[in-house]
């Protein structure tokens, strides 16, 4: 299989990152960002553009691939709704449209997150916004599941880029198993993520809209 990465650098992204570099099914990664992950691998390949809302000139690498893993997130805080329908529903519409077009049989996984408004007329910004995007992804001429994580204790070195996410995750860093036992319906890994994303896209699953429950049930070993 050949992936697709957007978002490696960030914290969920380099989560299922990791996961498709040591899954024996993946043969190929291409990692599509602004700036290099920063890793070497024998299956990694990195596409490093300045301009991710504009692909044309590089479309022609994002072609005969089976699944496309779109990991890219920006928080809402501080951003009116203006900028964050940007960076959360036009760059998905920018390059989702370029990777369904040069490869039509990929299967896409769409990270949005716990608490989506799929109607995308709620009155919770960020709610809305997400399922826009959720909502363009699946009409999408390519298969596609929405991924809606809760809280993603991150493991194998993965950090939040975001400075008050990676506080709160060192805070409830010790208690966070825990949680994830008490609360399976709200708490996942990284890897759990990861390996929920790959599953679903070799085996199928019967759900679009997976939940938290659903990618705990999907990712366990």
């Amino acid at each position: 299989m050949k992936v697709i990465l957007f978002g490696a650098t960030g914290m969920v992204g380099h989560g299922v990152f990791l996961e498709c570099l040591e899954d024996d099914t993946v043969e190929a990664v291409l990692a599509v960002g602004r700036s290099s992950c920063g890793v070497q691998h024998p299956k990694l390949e990195e596409l490093v553009h300045a301009d991710l809302f504009d692909l044309g000139s590089v479309a022609d690498r994002l072609s005969d691939y089976d699944a496309c893993f779109y990991c890219v997130g920006a928080t809402s805080a501080g951003k009116s709704e203006a900028e964050y329908r940007r960076m959360t529903v036009e760059l998905t519409v920018a390059t989702l449209d370029v990777v369904a077009e040069q490869s039509p049989e990929v299967t896409i996984c769409f990270v949005s997150g716990q608490g989506t408004d799929g109607s995308a007329s709620g009155r919770v910004m960020w709610a809305r916004v997400k399922g826009e995007a959720e909502n363009y992804v699946q009409g999408l001429p390519v298969e596609s599941y929405m991924f809606r994580p809760g809280v993603i204790q991150p493991l194998k070195g993965v950090r939040s880029r975001t400075a008050m996410y990676h506080v709160l995750y060192t805070v409830f860093r010790p208690i966070t198993p825990i949680l994830k036992r008490l609360f399976p319906d709200h708490v996942t890994t990284s890897v759990v993520v990861g390996r929920a994303m790959l599953r679903v896209v070799t085996e199928g699953y019967p759900k679009r809209i997976l939940e938290t429950r659903d990618i705990n049930a999907l990712g366990a070993e």
